[in-house]
């Protein structure tokens, strides 16, 4: 469970990371001189992950991980992930995920993409419905990962938010370059809503959600749902998101080395998910160049320090609030990219899930009953 979270986030961070490149790579040209020797060191110095981060990193390399953006694409998605670590952990410790978790059901289903049909993996607590609804959207860079790489932090959710989540796929690149993931993920999106009665769910009580590469298609799906003017989400939580196409933000400086996700395991992922850097400049990908974010839902925005992605996640916050989007941001210290997932052995990891269900939850119990929209059809953003 938590093995497949982790993985995925970690790769969609990278994602992440080579859009930045490509704009970055651009703007180097025209540099200012370059800082003094200290300065620049201080500029590039990584914080320490804490003791349990750590240990679940050390157990990574133990298992043979590569560095991501060394292998080729086959080769990266068979390799041990962060998720395996930390299985890896629980079971040397005996550590069982929560009564509530385990409660959680779960069956596979296909639905419709925009180009065929795609997997995804339905989650529903225990007790009656019917329950609020989250799209949850995996990680992965949009190259490797899938429902199982990131099984925990949606069971987590349905779990903790009291909600049924439905974990969607799409199509992955290199073989099929952006924006096909996008296209999946608004189309499914659509079905779902469409189809919450038969997954007893209520989109009166609707949110978005997803990790690193998935956190920018929960926010692009936010934005997609009101351009179109269909039922829109009452909240969307972004967990490390891929939300712009600098790589040269202090986040991308401080931990150009970091591990899991680096700089390089950036680029790696961007060179394999656009067809032409150029691409990197689009909206979808460079969130943080938005200037139409008004009317978006309230956002909860979650960050890890030893990220590259992390500067971008934080500004992305930032002009959502400047629009006057209700938004609750926080950056954990000392865990990386990944973490999200690792709540039976990370305690920062378990504190952002109970601030991600607590948000999701608050936002629930403020939104309208179904009978009051049942004229409509349609449920509106509430903070």
């Amino acid at each position: 469970m938590v093995r497949t979270t982790l993985r995925s986030a970690t790769m969609l961070a990278a994602i992440a990371g080579t859009f930045a490149l490509g704009l970055s790579a651009a703007s180097a040209q025209t540099a200012t001189p370059p800082a003094s020797t200290s300065t620049a060191a201080a500029a590039r110095t990584m914080a320490q992950p804490t003791a349990e981060m750590k240990s679940v990193l050390d157990k990574l390399a133990a298992l043979g991980a590569k560095p991501l953006g060394t292998l080729p694409v086959a080769e990266t998605r068979a390799q041990p992930t962060p998720a395996d670590a930390v299985m890896a952990i629980m079971k040397e410790k005996n550590i069982q995920p929560g009564a509530a978790v385990q409660a959680v059901k779960t069956r596979d289903i296909k639905i419709p993409g925009a180009a065929g049909e795609v997997d995804a993996r339905v989650y529903t607590p225990e007790g009656q419905g019917p329950f609020p609804l989250v799209v949850y959207y995996h990680g992965g860079g949009w190259v490797i990962a899938d429902l199982d790489t990131y099984d925990a932090s949606p069971r987590a959710i349905a779990a903790g938010a009291k909600a049924v989540v439905v974990s969607v796929d799409y199509r992955h690149a290199p073989e099929h370059k952006f924006p096909a993931a996008h296209e999946d993920g608004f189309a499914a999106y659509q079905w779902i809503v469409e189809n919450s009665g038969s997954l007893n769910a209520d989109t009166t009580r609707l949110a978005v959600a997803g990790e690193s590469a998935g956190g920018n298609m929960a926010a692009n799906v936010a934005i997609m749902a009101r351009d179109a003017r269909i039922i829109q989400p009452i909240h969307q939580l972004l967990v490390y998101p891929v939300a712009g196409n600098d790589l040269k933000t202090p986040s991308y400086v401080e931990n150009a080395e970091a591990k899991p996700l680096s700089k390089p395991a950036m680029e790696w992922f961007f060179t394999n998910v656009l067809a032409e850097q150029s691409q990197s400049a689009d909206p979808r990908l460079n969130l943080v160049g938005r200037t139409e974010l008004q009317g978006l839902p309230a956002a909860t925005v979650i960050n890890a320090q030893i990220d590259p992605l992390r500067s971008e996640g934080e500004t992305y916050a930032e002009h959502l609030r400047a629009a006057g989007v209700p938004v609750e941001q926080k950056t954990y210290a000392g865990v990386t990219h990944e973490f999200f997932g690792m709540g039976t052995v990370v305690p920062e990891a378990k504190q952002a899930m109970t601030l991600a269900n607590e948000r999701l939850a608050a936002a629930f119990a403020a939104a309208p009953s179904s009978e009051s929209t049942s004229s409509t059809g349609a449920a509106k953003p509430a903070n």
